[in-house]
């Protein structure tokens, strides 16, 4: 896994993992904010362009971030946020190493499996794949998304570097991740955000999620839709992660 690091002389490490089809610059200004007093890192995830792997599990992305951790911080940051897809990768570190950071922000994550989801994935991609190098598709996508303009060529360029293969893997783990039954024994402070404009299930996840997680706190947020607040709100992402880790 290849990482990004912003604020790399500072003692405090924060690690934020973006969401399937992205890549680091999800959360491009939010370490540009932090990167005055806190050591950012952005891995970029396995299957995404600019990766040194291909996409296998959300389970080995999780385990490769842990060995991270332990071989280059002793175990353990202050802080792990995930958006999506690296939501869930960020619950899956939690339930693999319980004391891995003090803090976590899950962002959008699912937790509801979905076998349909899962068996449309491949004839769909199989179908339009080869439009993703137009831009006008691209376009098209991004709109959907909701992510500001700004982004767009990060967006573009980004998305043509992602194999067929690797898209359908990643989009397929998501469309079937679930809750660890051991996620119960993370001793992490972790707050759980989801937009106000998002879909029933991912609405449903959150309470999954707390209900799991003695030590968790649910935000709705307004008006929002899915990625909404660390892609294009950093000022307010970094605002809210600023209170949780100065609560020490």
């Amino acid at each position: 896994m290849n990482y990004v690091e912003h604020g790399k002389e500072n003692n405090d490490v924060i690690i934020l993992l973006h969401g399937g089809g992205l890549s680091w610059w999800n959360y491009k200004e939010v370490a540009e904010i932090l990167q005055t007093d806190y050591h950012v890192i952005l891995p970029i995830l396995d299957g995404h362009a600019g990766s040194d792997k291909p996409f296998t599990t959300i389970e080995n992305n999780a385990s490769e971030i842990i060995e991270f951790i332990n071989s280059k911080f002793g175990g353990s940051v202050l802080l792990i946020g995930g958006l999506s897809l690296g939501g869930q990768i960020l619950l899956e570190i939690l339930s693999q190493s319980k004391d891995i950071c003090k803090y976590a922000i899950v962002e959008s994550a699912l937790v509801i499996p979905s076998k349909f989801t899962y068996s449309m994935i491949k004839p769909a991609f199989g179908s339009c794949y080869g439009l993703i190098s137009y831009k006008w598709f691209s376009k098209l996508q991004f709109k959907s998304l909701r992510i500001k303009p700004d982004l767009f060529d990060d967006y573009y360029k980004d998305t043509c570097g992602i194999s067929k293969s690797d898209m359908i893997a990643f989009l397929q783990e998501n469309s079937m991740y679930s809750l660890q039954e051991n996620i119960g024994d993370c001793v992490a402070n972790v707050h759980i955000f989801v937009g106000e404009k998002e879909n029933h299930a991912m609405r449903k996840s959150v309470t999954i999620i707390h209900d799991k997680l003695k030590n968790s706190f649910i935000q709705i947020l307004p008006n929002m839709y899915h990625g909404e607040f660390s892609i294009n709100h950093a000022d307010d992402y970094v605002r809210k992660l600023l209170e949780i880790v100065k609560q020490r």
